[in-house]
């Protein structure tokens, strides 16, 4: 038999090898065996068609690979460059490998066969060779070798064989034993390793042959069988995405393939076959191997595809299923964002950092505001399908009031409007959207634009609206249904004072044109004198106030007005002329906002901060939800703060302001306990009179109506971080001295404003000192914190902190104090009777006396019970109860305090 490749000379050398060195054999053995059982388990066809792929790299040729049973043989044969020594070698050394490039660079894919065989060939027509684990343990056994614990390293001895691969084929090997049930599983594989080696031009797995063509340029369309694919080349990967009736389907899961399936998993749109470095077993990537550069050119890939497509190949935001695809999936949105691939709505490509997205855009729509907006991603791709993937890659979304906002300025034709309105009438579907579009530009019949369709009026049956010179005229050709719906108003005379065009016209109002001034005023107060409940905005009339100056009317008060004395010397308030009231009466001018009092504002249903109230947006943030009904005073932070008890009366004297006051939760009470001082002291920092629950640590205020206006004191609980860290102030104030009670009830509503979550531990500051039950103050290093009632008796009173046992741990945690029952071990001294509660007359007698159920279990009762105590409390104490830590209660027998556990 011919041995073209030495076989007989390399295995003398390896049983040499083993037999100086039997440990090198054990080795080999072990070292095949952990590949067969681990690495390459479950690869047998991938390997061997990687080095087909190799072959037919290395021999010039387009790959084909054939895998077909015989009887129980297995058989694998493939084209290209045959079997040669250095591949030999490779076979017989698995750890090093003949290859200088390709796929496999480790020299030990080969061992894949293991897995399914013991016997088997390597037929090459330049010589073939084959491994056989029963000639192996005959030679191990002939050199008195002991055979290793792992079996024989069957593939590091060959032996030559005659047999000639299959015509056509330049190598094939046959692996015996195996059986046919393996083709099945290679059929299923088949169809992956075609696409991902590109060497390879067809396989054949049991007489059904799979091709794969690819045709195109740039994007390439990839055909095998009756699937479909198509196909971005970059500098170090291939991008593919499945194609199902001219319609890309994006992949979801799946593995990085390098270029065949690894285990580094990916949650990618597209299946990535790049050129990575690789583990030996090409299951994962080697450490530190240049992942992201795999992403470079996805943009490219991106613009090369139908536009319409392309937001489905961008990767939605989620859980990354490796580390290789969090890498990946945050490299392609870095690069998809900055790259030009993005369809416009004038027909360009944009880069998605500078694009802008109006939802639910039309074709009609955005052939329009193309003109002015050549930013605007196509109408196509402006849909809820496409919304995570343009968020991903951070497209700027703006919606209809951005949408007003950007028209504003835009100069167009006024038919040109019309059709914009048309046009956006699909887009207002509820009243979210009608409210978003109320800053839209309207052209007006006399050439000007006025910004809200609110502010102006539709030209339907519009008659004479006598001397009224506010109502704005659209232009015709703008008409729109739309413009209605958006709050367009008709010329109907009722509405006239509440329309906004008059607001408007008092915003552009010439003040230096007297004329005007004087038209616009007699108008608005003449029909004011039987108005009620007007619109705010109605208070920028200009009127004449007691200097001769013109001012806006909610910026004066009546003469008389009891506010008047109210205010700072600063305040914005002036006085109306008395001509001005004796002209038009208290009625009409009180009507359009002159003050008298406190002015009180009722909104239902408010829906934000936006009541131009002081520091309003604060007390909305305190809320748990927004208020049904928002009743509020105006004006407080005007209000001289040397007079706030004058002005508490004057907000009780009325019903509106004293209603608005005592509102539960309300703005009204929340500024005054927040802001108002009287003396200097924030009035949140008073109780009412009737209020005991913070006596001695809260002065009580000093004012007539102090109950009436409590809601604006203090709180009967700790609501806030502000509140609660008053009062472990004041409980930490040598000057304050509280009743014990007082003591243990501020100390538990503290505690329990921690342990709610209404006050974070963190928001709160460890003060100096605390107070014990007795009101002394002492260091937080000395005090306890009582936990348990049975340590009330050992625990003296000058250190002890009391709240309640259930809220003595988190009002440890805020004082920073030691919990006594942590603090002090105990021994009961003596031994006494062990008994139960039920069968001691004394105990029985004793909880009768109490008013207390009798306890249920056992007790355990002392002549004289001592206990000893060490820690932070030490010495022996005769008490009339203990708990131990076991949970056994001891008392004396004179059953002082029965108590059960």
């Amino acid at each position: 038999m011919k041995d073209p490749f030495g076989t007989e000379a390399l295995r003398t050398s390896t049983l040499s090898a083993w037999t100086d060195s039997p440990t090198r054999l054990r080795e080999d053995a072990a070292t095949e065996a952990d590949l067969v059982r681990g690495g390459y388990r479950n690869r047998l066809l991938t390997e061997l068609a990687q080095n087909a792929a190799d072959a037919a790299g290395r021999g010039g040729v387009g790959g084909r690979l054939a895998v077909w049973a015989a009887g129980k043989d297995l058989h694998i044969a493939n084209t290209g460059a045959p079997l040669d020594l250095g591949g030999v070698h490779a076979l017989t050394a698995l750890r090093v490998s003949a290859k200088t490039s390709g796929v496999g660079r480790f020299g030990v894919g080969f061992t894949a066969v293991r897995s399914v065989s013991d016997e088997i060939e390597f037929r090459s027509t330049a010589g073939g060779v084959r491994f056989s684990a029963d000639d192996t343990r005959a030679a191990l056994e002939d050199a008195g070798l002991t055979i290793p614990d792992a079996g024989v390293p069957v593939l590091r001895l060959a032996w030559p064989v005659d047999e000639v691969p299959l015509e056509g084929f330049s190598s094939e090997i046959v692996l015996r034993g195996v059986g046919g049930d393996l083709v099945e599983t290679m059929r299923a594989e088949a169809l992956d390793l075609l696409l991902e080696l590109e060497a390879l031009v067809s396989i054949e797995v049991a007489g059904e042959v799979l091709e794969r063509t690819v045709t195109g340029d740039g994007l390439e369309s990839v055909a095998i069988g009756d699937r479909h694919w198509w196909q971005y080349r970059t500098d170090h990967a291939r991008w593919l995405v499945p194609v199902v009736d001219g319609i890309p389907v994006p992949a979801g899961s799946d593995v990085l393939r390098a270029p065949t399936r690894s285990d580094e998993e990916l949650s990618l749109p597209a299946i990535v076959i790049a050129d990575v470095p690789m583990q030996p077993d090409r299951r994962r990537i080697l450490p530190g191997a240049p992942v992201d550069c795999i992403a470079e050119g996805y943009g490219a890939f991106l613009a090369a595809l139908p536009p319409k497509f392309r937001p489905l190949l961008i990767p939605i935001p989620g859980f990354a299923r490796s580390e290789v695809d969090g890498i990946l999936r945050e490299r392609i949105i870095k690069e998809s964002s900055s790259a030009r691939w993005l369809s416009s709505a004038a027909g360009a490509d944009l880069i998605p950092l500078r694009a802008m997205l109006l939802p639910g855009l039309t074709d009609e729509l955005g052939s329009l505001l193309a003109e002015v907006f050549p930013d605007l991603v196509a109408a196509a791709l402006s849909g809820p399908r496409h919304a995570a993937a343009l968020a991903a890659v951070d497209v700027h979304r703006i919606g209809l009031a951005r949408l007003a906002e950007m028209l504003t300025g835009i100069d167009r034709e006024p038919s040109w409007w019309g059709r914009l309105y048309d046009a956006l009438t699909p887009l207002v579907a509820d009243g979210v959207a009608a409210e978003e579009l109320a800053a839209l530009p309207v052209p007006l019949a006399d050439g000007r634009t006025v910004t809200g369709p609110r502010t102006a009026v539709l030209g339907t049956d519009v008659g004479s609206v006598g001397a009224v010179h506010w109502a704005r005229l659209i232009h015709p050709d703008a008409a729109s249904g739309l413009l209605s719906r958006l709050g367009a108003a008709t010329a109907t005379a009722t509405d006239l004072l509440a329309d906004p065009a008059l607001q408007a016209l008092l915003d552009d109002l010439d003040w230096d044109d007297s004329d005007a001034v004087r038209d616009v005023t007699g108008s608005v107060l003449a029909l004011a004198a039987g108005a009620r409940d007007l619109p705010s905005w109605i208070g920028l009339l200009p009127l004449e106030d007691s200097d001769g100056e013109l001012r806006a009317a909610d910026e004066l008060l009546l003469p008389d007005a009891p506010l008047a004395r109210l205010l700072t010397e600063d305040s914005p308030f002036g006085l109306v002329a008395e001509s001005v009231a004796r002209r038009h009466g208290p009625q009409a001018l009180r009507a359009v906002g002159v003050g008298w009092g406190f002015a009180a504002l009722i909104d239902d249903l408010p829906t934000g901060p936006d009541h131009d109230l002081d520091d309003e947006e604060s007390w909305w943030a305190s809320l748990p939800e927004d208020p049904a009904v928002l009743t509020a005073v105006r004006d407080l932070d005007l209000v001289d703060e040397g007079l706030w008890p004058d002005a508490l009366t004057q907000l009780v004297s009325e019903p509106l302001t004293r209603a608005a006051l005592q509102a539960e939760g309300g703005y009204t009470a929340w500024w005054l306990r927040t802001h108002a001082r009287i003396d200097g002291v924030r009035l949140g920092c008073f109780r009412a009179p009737s209020d005991e629950t913070f006596a001695g640590l809260l002065d009580p205020l000093d004012h007539p109506h102090a109950d009436d206006v409590a809601a604006a004191l203090a709180p009967n609980v700790c609501d806030s971080a502000w509140f609660t860290r008053l009062i472990i102030s004041r409980l930490a104030d040598p000057a304050r001295q509280p009743t014990p009670v007082v003591i243990a009830r501020a100390h538990r509503l503290v505690a329990e404003a921690v342990s709610s979550g209404r006050v974070e531990l963190d928001d709160l500051d460890v003060p100096g000192r605390v107070r014990a039950v007795t009101g002394a103050l002492v260091d937080p290093v000395d005090a306890l914190v009582l936990d348990q009632p049975w340590l009330v008796a050992v625990v003296p009173a000058d250190v002890a902190i009391l709240s309640t046992m259930d809220t003595a741990i988190s009002l440890a945690s805020v004082l920073d104090v030691r919990i006594a029952s942590e603090s002090i071990e105990s021994e009961v001294v003596g031994v006494g009777r062990v008994s139960t509660w039920d069968r001691e007359p004394g105990a029985v007698l004793a909880c009768a006396a109490l008013g207390v159920e009798l306890p249920v279990g056992q007790v355990v009762v002392h002549h004289d019970l001592v206990v000893r105590l060490t820690g932070a409390v030490t010495g022996e104490h005769r008490l009339a109860w203990w708990v131990t830590p076991e949970g056994i209660t001891h008392c004396a027998e004179t059953w002082d305090r029965p108590r059960g556990r």
